[in-house]
């Protein structure tokens, strides 16, 4: 007799099956299928080991771990835990789609492709444009959505739960709203100003 495999949904409520990753460069490091699926983000890995050992950590515990920043905040995951879950909520009431659809669309769009190094030695440096890793362009990402929402819950009446979620949704859109946006633009303009 075979036993009928359960769909495994984030928080009981949000498939896997549907989310894609769109850029191919990313696919690699995005990770949200083949046996990665989680209920909660938090599945006590080891992803520091050894050296790209994180591209396989769930994209949603990644973004779980990023929130645990600041001293005040540092080891706390279940808190963070209960701030992706509400930022879903609010990001499936406000758009009817899938919020890991949504934070995957986010990723991609806010990770900066190309950025300025410091190239030279003995006082005189100048800057150089480098494209960038797809790795590190995923990092970047959810280091800036993480930060922009960390920054507009700061001394506001909006919880970060919210702040999150709009990060999102506007990370997702491409809107010029989100702090990730607007960081990713302005490093690239940089780069493109350094070729």
């Amino acid at each position: 007799m075979a036993i009928a495999t359960q769909e495994i949904l984030l928080f009981g409520k949000w498939s896997f099956d549907e989310v894609t990753v769109s850029d191919i460069s990313l696919r690699d490091y995005i990770t949200i299928s083949e046996g990665k699926e989680v209920y909660v983000p938090h599945t006590a890995g080891r992803y520091q080991v050894r050296r790209f050992r994180k591209a396989s950590c769930p994209v949603v515990e990644r973004l779980t771990n990023s929130l645990m920043m600041h001293g005040r905040n540092n080891g706390k995951k279940l808190m963070a835990i209960r701030i992706v879950q509400h930022a879903f909520e609010i990001i499936n009431l406000i758009t009817d789609k899938n919020p890991i659809q949504v934070l995957v669309d986010a990723v991609m769009n806010s990770g900066p492709r190309e950025d300025s190094t410091r190239v030279g030695s003995a006082g005189t440096a100048r800057r150089q444009a480098v494209d960038v890793s797809p790795l590190r362009r995923v990092n970047q990402a959810i280091y800036l959505l993480t930060t922009g929402a960390r920054k507009a819950s700061f001394r506001n009446i909006k919880s970060i739960g919210e702040c999150l979620a709009l990060e999102l949704i506007n990370a997702a859109k491409e809107s010029s709203n989100s702090y990730a946006i607007k960081t990713k633009d302005q490093v690239e303009r940089v780069a493109k100003s350094n070729r």
